[in-house]
């Protein structure tokens, strides 16, 4: 019997809602698999517990969360406490101490799922990207100068290593060799003429390991454009780290929304818990309410499943959340529906059931 120990940070707003659904889904799915056991283990961490303590996780909080096989994250924020309090603290803090170097995004329409593009079918999205999770443009390092007078200075460092930029070159480029899919490089390098030009440098010296693989490059203003006018010529993506954030949101918009958005931020060589979340935010006005849409914490567990070798229970999952987007008899409002986030899961594990 194979076991995952799995520390929860249900965090804030819907967090707690959302990933109660995906741990029902995940037990349900160890039940049926009959030779995998899951162990939850809950730690408070997140905008409510800053209130409280005045920090957003415990001092020694990387220490008690190496311990577990994978890490299960809700969502982060709440009105009153910073943005940069709560993402730097918490989320960003977890992805830089455990090495979590690649940030794993599906832009995926799924069937049933709505889209805003007009005469777009399933096939035409379907692509991975691959977001450097580690540094880039997120590396917090800078300096604020002669602060409160006029002539105050921010300074915002980018940090682009050529180890951080190869090793998620490269891995983009082993999942486009093994299922046979182009790999677009996104960058910003007519603007940027350091950093930027490094990374299509580097880019371009590890596409030559891979004589086999089909390499494209855009800009990222061409490519949020070709992200609407022609999703269909992106199969796997690599960027930046803020590059990355923000063409996976705009993939949410055009693959169903952000309630079917999930993310995983990986440490590949599993010396450190990888971490595994939807990405849609704490939504705090509704949370509480039933109304959240609990399917990309559902999808993150099948990105969980298949980081850990269960790629079959992995695609059972993503089959069953399609399976329920085109029954259409248990959605929640923002897909239509009239469903309550409690639904969801017992919908779910009856598809996989039969």
């Amino acid at each position: 019997m194979n076991k995952i120990k799995i520390a929860v940070v249900a965090g804030d707003g819907i967090g707690p809602e959302v990933i109660e659904s995906g741990k029902q889904v995940l037990n349900g799915v160890a039940n049926l698999m009959g030779d995998l056991s899951v162990e939850f283990t809950d730690f408070p961490y997140g905008c409510d517990y800053y209130k409280k303590t005045g920090k957003m996780m415990d001092e020694d909080g990387l220490d008690k969360l190496q311990n577990f096989d994978a890490i299960y994250l809700g969502a982060v924020g709440s009105p009153g406490v910073p943005d940069n309090v709560s993402l730097g603290d918490l989320l960003l803090k977890i992805r830089r101490g455990f090495d979590q170097y690649i940030n794993l995004r599906p832009v995926k329409l799924l069937k049933g799922a709505p889209c805003p593009l007009a005469g777009v079918k399933p096939e035409d999205i379907d692509m991975i990207v691959v977001r450097e999770n580690s540094e880039g443009e997120y590396a917090n390092v800078g300096a604020r100068l002669y602060p409160n007078s006029p002539n105050e200075i921010a300074l915002q460092t980018g940090i682009f290593s050529r180890h951080g930029c190869e090793r998620v070159m490269r891995y983009a480029f082993e999942i486009a060799r093994r299922e046979n899919k182009s790999v677009t490089s996104i960058s910003k390098g007519n603007a940027l003429g350091y950093s930027m030009v490094f990374w299509d440098q580097i880019f371009n010296e590890v596409s030559k390991e891979y004589p086999d693989v089909e390499t494209h490059t855009l800009l990222v203003d061409a490519a949020a454009m070709f992200f609407v006018k022609n999703p269909k010529r992106f199969q796997v993506v690599v960027t930046s780290n803020l590059f990355g954030d923000i063409l996976t949101d705009l993939g949410a918009a055009i693959a169903g929304g952000m309630g079917l958005a999930a993310g995983a931020n990986l440490n590949p060589e599993k010396k450190y818990p990888s971490m595994f979340e939807p990405i849609h935010g704490s939504a705090p006005d509704i949370a509480g309410k039933g109304l959240a849409n609990p399917l990309a914490a559902i999808w993150s567990i099948s990105q969980m499943l298949e980081f850990f070798g269960y790629e079959e229970w992995a695609k059972k999952i993503v089959s069953a959340i399609e399976t329920l987007l085109v029954e259409k008899k248990t959605l929640t409002p923002d897909l239509g529906g009239t469903a309550k986030t409690e639904d969801i899961a017992p919908a779910i594990l009856k598809i996989l059931s039969n």
